[in-house]
């Protein structure tokens, strides 16, 4: 059976060595006088909690699944989670980063983020049901009205009470401009929703009293496409007076889908059946309300990729140690054994540290990025907002896709570690794999987000966004080019940054001939971004590690030891990636689409 451990000395690493937050918290009014004490206490107890109670039901919950009951519309979830979800929420951890005004501890996205490292890691399928909660929180926090935020919020914040997003359709799946449910106006003010909804996470389920769903749907004088799109939270039951769960309301679950993985949470396929919904934001903008979710999911997305990929590297590595397998070619290491731990072979060796890299890269850049948004929603000038806003927006679909493909070859290549015995599902590895495999689909695929990066985020403001991002990374490199024990480190970063700045050009030029070239660059192009974010902050831990490498701590040799693995055999995969982005649409469009 597999372990975990929450990775607390990287994590301190990252927070107070790599992002110094108390400093950059200290900037923020609302996290003023949040110290290293209580955010390390905080973490600790974060980790004993998710290996005591959260991790256990990991494989259980994977083995057994969901139960549906049709004639009740009702699903009931493995053994074990309805109460782990009940010691969560008697915890306080569900309030963890919310707002005080509405019951929440205000402590700061940046720690929040690493407590769900640590929950997926422990039990991804469990951990989406308060993950989508999470992000129902933060939609009607932003775009609800007073009476929504003040009948809703305090049940989400407290966990009483879970949400999900209700978005595609059969017929549609990411095109949501297609999109058919309907919407009728009351004249209460309410709606009357009727529609069907499928690949609902979290749909229905019995580990809370209420699930506030929020729902994508047309009114009756909706315009054709996005621009007719309106969101409405739709309770399964509806509030009564006093707040608590009343009339059960024409929102049901159908059936539950039977999946490769994450099978202890609920997929649900959801109808609408003239349910009773109340509209959040503005008509026909429902999109820019959804987005607050969306883009919230596709962090959190990321995330359960990396906690797939430390909890996977943890097991392999274990396994590595103790697995007894042939011999040394460069002769016997055990001579009193009759043979070595395999952990003296060279690809095992490569295959750990493939997953370990990608686990640290991908712990220091989502910390980043979570403090990124702590300066978006809480920095006293606007400017550093907006540059913050802009920051986020910039990376956000790298965090979704670079991590979500590193955590389908890490996953993939622990359970070889493992050899057969990878394959059994009692070593709980197969299951990591199956798991990591919807993170690369669901939030919008990763090519949807490779779309994003490039057409939006990149090319739609002629790189400002990017150049601001390579003006920290140019001025790491300045800062530290003449340092003779750096140059294995900064020479690559900037090879890559150059690089990048030709690609970017390039393509943009073939775009305004042909935007078929950004569809056939995109891919490739998001793994060369990913990467050379990855190599910014592995030469930024790099120079921290040569700088504490006297001090006799095993942990910065260690440090040095994965960033010059990941420069040494993983950047390197970017001059591939390049000449792929480069070979342009020619060889995708050319054939007949009846030929394939």
């Amino acid at each position: 059976m597999p372990s975990y451990r929450a990775p607390l000395r990287d994590m301190q690493f990252v927070l107070h060595e790599l992002l110094e937050v108390d400093t950059a918290l200290s900037a923020l009014p609302a996290h003023t006088g949040l110290d290293a004490a209580t955010i390390n206490q905080v973490l600790e107890e974060g980790g004993k909690f998710v290996a005591e109670v959260i991790f256990p039901l990991n494989h259980s919950g994977d083995r057994e699944g969901c139960h549906f009951n049709a004639e009740t519309h009702t699903v009931t979830t493995p053994q074990g989670f309805a109460d782990a979800y009940r010691r969560y929420v008697d915890a306080g951890w569900p309030s963890l980063s919310c707002d005080p005004e509405f019951g929440g501890q205000g402590l700061p996205m940046v720690l929040n983020n690493a407590f769900y490292e640590m929950l997926n890691s422990a039990n991804q399928a469990w951990t989406m049901y308060p993950g989508l909660s999470h992000g129902a929180y933060e939609c009607l926090h932003a775009h609800g009205t007073p009476e929504q935020q003040a009948l809703y919020l305090p049940k989400l914040v407290s966990g009483e009470w879970t949400g999900t997003m209700c978005l595609t359709e059969a017929h549609c799946g990411t095109d949501l401009g297609l999109l058919r449910t309907k919407a009728m106006p009351d004249a209460d003010g309410s709606y009357r929703l009727t529609g069907n909804k499928i690949f609902i996470s979290a749909g229905e389920h019995d580990l809370a009293a209420n699930i506030v769903h929020l729902v994508l749907a047309r009114l009756p004088d909706a315009p054709p496409g996005t621009k007719g799109i309106s969101l409405f939270v739709v309770p399964k039951f509806v509030p009564n007076a006093q707040g608590q769960p009343g009339e059960r309301n024409a929102i049901t679950c159908g059936a539950i889908e039977h999946k490769m993985g994450i099978h202890g949470n609920a997929t649900c396929q959801i109808n609408l059946d003239g349910a009773n919904g109340w509209l959040i934001g503005e008509p026909h903008r429902g999109l820019n309300a959804m987005f607050v979710m969306m883009n919230a999911a596709r962090l959190g997305v990321g995330m359960q990729s990396l906690g797939l990929t430390e909890v996977a590297y943890q097991n392999a590595r274990a396994y590595a140690l103790e697995r007894t397998q042939g011999r040394s070619l460069t002769g016997p290491k055990s001579e009193s054994q009759p043979a070595d731990t395999i952990i003296v072979h060279p690809d095992v060796r490569r295959m750990l540290l493939t997953a370990r890299a990608f686990a640290e890269g991908g712990r220091a850049f989502t910390s980043y990025v979570a403090l990124m948004i702590d300066r978006e929603l809480n920095h006293p000038d606007e400017d550093e907002r907006k540059q913050a806003a802009d920051e986020v927006a910039l990376l956000t679909p790298i965090v979704k896709a670079f991590l979500t493909d590193n955590a389908w070859i890490a996953t993939s290549e622990a359970l070889q570690v493992f050899g057969g015995h990878g394959y059994i599902a009692e070593w709980g590895m197969e299951q990591y794999v199956r798991d990591a495999r919807i993170n690369m689909i669901y939030e919008g695929t990763n090519t949807i987000q490779s779309l994003d990066l490039l057409g939006r985020k990149v090319l739609m403001d002629n790189g400002e966004k990017l150049r601001a991002f390579g003006e920290k990374i140019k001025s790491f490199i300045d800062e530290n080019g003449t340092d003779e024990a750096m140059s294995e480190f900064i020479t690559p970063l900037a090879d890559i940054g150059d690089k990048v700045t030709k690609l970017t050009m390039e393509i943009g030029m073939k775009a305004f001939q042909n935007r078929d070239e950004v569809g056939a660059a995109a891919v490739p192009y998001l793994r060369v971004i990913g990467h050379l974010v990855f190599a910014y902050f592995f030469a930024r831990m790099a120079k921290i590690a040569l700088e504490k490498s006297s001090d006799g701590d095993d942990f910065y040799q260690a440090k040095l030891g994965v960033a010059r693995f990941y420069f040494a055999r993983l950047l390197p995969e970017t001059a591939m990636l390049i000449r792929q982005a480069r070979s342009g649409a020619g060889s995708l469009m050319a054939m007949d689409a009846n030929l394939f």
